[in-house]
């Protein structure tokens, strides 16, 4: 071996990677160990986080401003309901991002990106909601 080669790391506890910025993430999220069987459950995961969303943007940017008003109740309702579905939201967007870095899988860093933009989304929406509720109290 020459002075210019770098002897190979391996990464630890079956890893795909050991760079900084995966130890980071696995730190963050307290994954300690793979568990590649939890890949089927991390694609679930993903898909129930979605699913949330999706119910989250029909009720709050159609259902509410339809139906609410006929109720008169849209100050009253729109912004908690926005809020507990934002919330929700989240917490399946974690739980389904930690069972990617669980199950180590090849796409974890494409879908953490994509997951901190709509934690973006939805910071900003749960900002507008609770501006909402805090105007129609």
């Amino acid at each position: 071996m020459t002075t210019s080669q770098a002897p190979a790391v391996a990464p630890l506890a079956g890893f795909r990677s050991d760079r900084t910025a995966d130890r980071y993430m696995r730190r963050l999220l307290g994954v300690t160990g793979v568990d590649r069987k939890s890949g089927t459950g991390a694609h679930r995961a993903f898909r129930v986080s979605v699913v949330v969303s999706a119910v989250r943007c029909l009720i709050t940017y159609l259902a509410v401003p339809l139906a609410v008003p006929a109720l008169s109740l849209a100050g009253r309702v729109a912004a908690p309901v926005g809020l507990l579905l934002c919330v929700l939201a989240v917490v399946n967007g974690v739980v389904a991002v930690r069972r990617f870095w669980l199950a180590d899988h090849r796409s974890r860093w494409m879908y953490t990106a994509f997951m901190g933009v709509v934690f973006t989304i939805l910071t900003i929406a749960m900002y507008t909601e609770i501006q909402r509720w805090v105007v129609n109290t």
